[in-house]
């Protein structure tokens, strides 16, 4: 396979915070370049909008104030100037969407991931600000909550109860400065189209043998998992990483082989999808919390034996091998698996029962 570009898309629960994180230098052992196509008033006031919506709307959960891609970039582009590297990608981008950005470019703290951080807000700022004019007197409470009617919003005596307010008629009692959220950047369909606009991006400054890719879907391969900061699992995931990435060196094997895709895909999906499917159940979850790892390791192990055995077959047994009788040919492998230690029996045991249950 080419080389994969890795482009993560997550919410912003707190976009001054995170603006502040991205560009400290305090906080960013290799902070090389910031870039902001708006003001820090922009930000303030499309923060505030949010909350004030999202208040209004009554949702439950956290409000989002806006999104950000990180965009891992080849290591040879450290060797650029990294102002105009970083301006490059953000004013593409802005030129593109129509949104304002915040953006710095970063080393990880070893020095083995260049990457770009875009803050983008999901909505365009008004010509002219939009204001509702009160045509009565409107009581709030505490939380900012329109009240229905004036004894809601006072006591006994009829004086306003603390933390209350009133808007007198004529006043503006809600003003909007921005546009609606384009609904764009709320679809799966945008991950997937952001990662071909920079992988395009990145290989106009790359040669054949070093252009990237973006990871194909509907293929035998696993793309490995970005590991977060203080991520309580990490350790679980650089596990699952290394064996996600020697099933891809065997798909490789196998494709040079000459394997079909769809018998590669036939074993993905019984040896990992389904046992996985099946383990997405919480009680499962509770008494195996490792159940992918485990179950990925085995699925390895399975697949690899399944290129030893038919190297020095002859092309018809390879042939049925990997065709009508694949089947038969993975059972035959996976017993061949379970066989190598002391607790193969067990793995056995329990593999078959999961099997029975899924029937």
């Amino acid at each position: 396979m080419k080389g994969v570009a890795f482009v993560q898309h997550v919410k912003l629960h707190d976009v001054k915070g995170r603006q502040k994180y991205i560009g400290s230098e305090e906080k960013q052992e290799h902070l090389y370049a910031k870039y902001d196509t708006a003001p820090a008033e922009f930000w303030e006031e499309l923060a505030k909008e949010n909350r004030q919506d999202f208040r209004l709307k009554g949702t439950s959960g956290q409000c989002i104030e806006a999104r950000e891609l990180i965009i891992a970039l080849p290591k040879k582009f450290y060797l650029y100037d990294h102002d105009e590297l970083l301006k490059v990608f953000v004013d593409r981008y802005k030129e593109r969407y129509g949104v304002e950005c915040s953006a710095a470019l970063h080393h990880n703290k070893k020095k083995t991931n260049l990457h770009i951080h875009l803050i983008y807000s999901e909505r365009e700022k008004l010509s002219e600000p939009i204001q509702k004019i009160a045509t009565r007197r409107r009581y709030y409470d505490p939380e900012g909550k329109h009240l229905r009617t004036a004894k809601e919003a006072k006591d006994k005596s009829g004086k306003l109860l603390p933390g209350y307010t009133v808007i007198e008629k004529g006043e503006v009692y809600e003003e909007h400065l921005f546009e609606k959220k384009k609904q764009v950047f709320k679809s799966k369909a945008f991950t997937e189209e952001i990662k071909e606009f920079f992988v395009e991006l990145m290989n106009t400054q790359l040669s054949d043998r070093e252009k990237l890719s973006v990871f194909p879907k509907g293929t035998p391969y696993m793309p490995t998992k970005k590991i977060g900061k203080n991520n309580p699992r990490a350790e679980e995931i650089k596990e699952t990483n290394v064996l996600r990435e020697e099933w891809n060196r065997q798909v490789n094997n196998a494709r040079k082989r000459g394997v079909p895709k769809e018998s590669l895909m036939f074993v993905k999906r019984e040896l990992v999808m389904t046992p996985i499917k099946r383990s997405e159940e919480k009680r499962v979850r509770e008494k195996r919390p490792n159940v992918f790892r485990d179950v990925l390791a085995f699925a390895v192990k399975v697949l690899r034996t399944m290129n030893k055995e038919v190297d020095r077959a002859d092309q018809e047994t390879w042939a049925s091998a990997w065709g009508d009788a694949i089947m038969d040919f993975m059972n035959f492998c996976m017993d061949k698996v379970m066989k190598q230690g002391p607790d193969r029996q067990t793995q056995k045991e329990k593999y078959k029962k999961e099997k029975l249950e899924l029937r």
